[in-house]
């Protein structure tokens, strides 16, 4: 296993990083090593091209047509 020295961290930074290890109940190394893989495996962030190409068809267009009350006043840009 590789060693990763971070140099040039805030003081507060390091405070938080401390006692959220506590708030863990671990080191503030072991703490770091799983912030670090939390932030880098997450899986990658899809466009909004690709989450519009897997939604699935379920229906007509006219299935979700707006109904209009009787009341409500007249909308224009529709």
């Amino acid at each position: 296993m590789a060693d990763l020295l971070v140099r040039g961290i805030e003081e507060d930074l390091v405070r938080a990083l401390k006692a959220q290890a506590v708030a863990h109940g671990r080191s503030a190394e072991a703490e770091h090593r799983d912030i670090l893989r939390t932030a880098l495996t997450r899986p990658r962030r899809r466009s909004l091209a690709e989450v519009l190409a897997a939604m699935p068809d379920v229906g007509c267009d006219a299935d979700f047509e707006r109904v209009q009350s009787p009341g409500e006043a007249r909308r224009v840009f529709d």
